[in-house]
């Protein structure tokens, strides 16, 4: 991946059980604007176990991005599968979740914001899968 880039990999695994599969993936962010961090973020619904094994979860972690701008924050989250009706999005202080859930699929993120934010600063869009969250410093 090049300086400024981000680059996802994604993969499914199915099992013998019809109702079985994962998700998992990675993206991989290099340094934007200059910086020289790389920040290498899992996603989906499969991780080890305790014994090393491989586990799938009920529950998938969105890909979220997060993006610091001078007067807000904005948070993007890939939420396929799911409307609008069956978002919950909880922002308490600096800690926010976002869950969703239907029959088929359920997403659940929590992140840890770099300052506090309130309720009544708060936008959130849904099209197409992309949830954009907009908290107003």
């Amino acid at each position: 991946t090049e300086k400024g880039k981000e680059f996802q990999k994604t993969g499914e695994i199915k099992g013998l059980d019809k109702n079985l599969s994962g998700l998992f993936g990675i993206s991989i962010k290099v340094g934007r604007l200059g910086a020289d961090k790389i920040k290498v973020e899992p996603f989906g619904n499969i991780h080890k176990d305790k014994k090393g094994e491989a586990v799938v979860d009920e529950v998938r972690e969105p890909l979220i991005d997060i993006f610091e701008e001078s007067d807000h924050t904005m948070i993007v989250a890939e939420m396929p599968g799911v409307e609008e009706k069956d978002i919950r999005i909880d922002l308490k202080d600096d800690i926010l979740q976002i869950s969703a859930e239907t029959r088929e699929k359920k997403y659940h993120k929590e992140i840890l914001l770099k300052e506090s934010f309130t309720k009544d600063k708060m936008a959130r869009t849904y099209k197409n899968g992309i949830l954009e969250i907009k908290l107003v410093k």
